[in-house]
């Protein structure tokens, strides 16, 4: 069967001196699947579009700030999530600099700048606990995991770092 996911970027952009992340509470729009969860920045690639330049639109588009250093931290292949159970194929990304002023808020939530070591904390989805450390790592491989949901709760998680 040939494998059809829909491609995303998801970015986790970190303060100037380094402790906080900024993070998007989906709080806007009741009726959004994601509603009230903790995320970072990113979204669905576009037509004749490269991952890099998805992430840097996004992060245009969702906080008003242009990246100058993006990390490739790893990539998930998440079968069976979101509102229709699909498969997504994400690349992560670490954004250690940017340049701009960030919005408060955009049309799917509001902006808010979290310390680090509080992220596993919030309201994410369960699966986020699982990479999120990874992200922040000093390790500078990459890790390409594989996590598999049933309804709201990831059921598998596997991955391998090179």
């Amino acid at each position: 069967m040939v494998y059809t996911p829909v491609v995303a970027t998801l970015g986790y952009v970190r303060s100037p001196d380094g402790p906080l992340v900024l993070m998007l509470h989906r709080n806007t729009r009741p009726d959004d699947y994601h509603y009230g969860k903790y995320n970072g920045l990113g979204g669905k690639l576009e037509t004749n579009e490269d991952v890099v330049s998805g992430m840097q639109r996004e992060l245009r588009e969702e906080a008003g700030i242009e990246a100058l250093a993006l990390t490739l931290r790893g990539t998930i292949n998440w079968s069976d999530f979101g509102k229709h159970n699909e498969g997504w194929l994400a690349f992560i990304f670490r954004i250690d600099r940017w340049s701009g002023t960030p919005f408060d808020h955009n049309e799917e939530g509001t902006l808010e700048w979290v310390p680090q070591a509080h992220l596993l904390r919030l309201n994410l989805w369960p699966g986020d606990r699982y990479f999120l450390p990874m992200v922040f790592s000093d390790d500078p491989r990459q890790f390409h995991g594989r996590m598999s949901y049933e309804g709201e709760q990831p059921v598998h998680w596997s991955y391998v770092l090179l």
